[in-house]
């Protein structure tokens, strides 16, 4: 089967500067590729019923877009075909000297291969769309392919390309819910629209948005432990 991964990220300064927030959060919105013009016409539907014309993004919440941003809450909490994964990186504990070369760009990209690796299941083929960023390594989205193609033999990454997130609607997705992720722990909000989005997430998984067990499908929360153990 084909699958469709969007990915997003927020707080990324905090792999350079620690006093920039507490954790680093990715996340992803996965799809079955045959589902992706359905996920674009709802959406598209979502935004007309609400008059809503700017790209959907974590910092366009506000007082005035709130129904919209809850309609799309509720959209994707009804339906089976998408699912988010997203992953905390607590930046204090990331040792930047002996795992990562004292290079945060590869650390980065290190942590978005956690974000995508343990979903990647055998006999499926799978393109990942990630928001565009500038790297230094102008390689950097290709090793990520190649690595993740080579740690999952029965599998295929058919294609791993960075593009402007105003072109793709799984990006923006992904940039809200993670901003929403990245609200919720590093615990700066002071929108009250935003802190209803949280809670309006928050009434439709039952609970606090929290890390999840492995086995969550719908909204999955990973926090990376890098102090090793059991």
């Amino acid at each position: 089967m084909k699958f469709e991964v969007f990915c997003d990220e927020s707080s990324p300064e905090v792999l350079w500067d620690r006093k920039a927030n507490t954790f680093l959060v990715l996340g992803s919105i996965w799809i079955p590729a045959d589902y992706r013009p359905e996920f674009k016409e709802n959406i598209k539907k979502i935004k007309e019923a609400h008059n809503y014309r700017n790209e959907i993004k974590w910092n366009k919440v506000s007082p005035s877009s709130l129904m919209f941003f809850k309609s799309l809450i509720a959209y994707f909490f009804s339906t089976e075909n998408i699912r988010f994964r997203g992953i905390l990186v607590e930046a204090e504990k990331v040792d930047m000297v002996k795992f990562h070369n004292d290079d945060s760009e590869l650390s980065f990209y290190k942590f978005y291969y956690q974000l995508l690796h343990h979903w990647i299941l055998d006999f499926n083929e799978y393109t990942i769309l990630i928001d565009h960023k500038v790297n230094k390594d102008h390689n950097r989205i290709q090793s990520l392919k190649k690595i993740l193609n080579h740690t999952n033999l029965f599998s295929n990454i058919e294609n791993v390309q960075a593009l402007p997130s105003h072109e793709v609607l799984g990006v923006q997705l992904a940039d809200f819910l993670t901003g929403a992720l990245n609200g919720k722990f590093n615990n700066k909000i002071t929108s009250e629209a935003k802190k209803e989005v949280i809670r309006e997430i928050e009434k439709h998984i039952q609970g606090e948005i929290k890390p999840t067990p492995k086995a969550e499908e719908k909204f999955n929360v990973f926090k990376i432990n890098l102090q090793g153990g059991w």
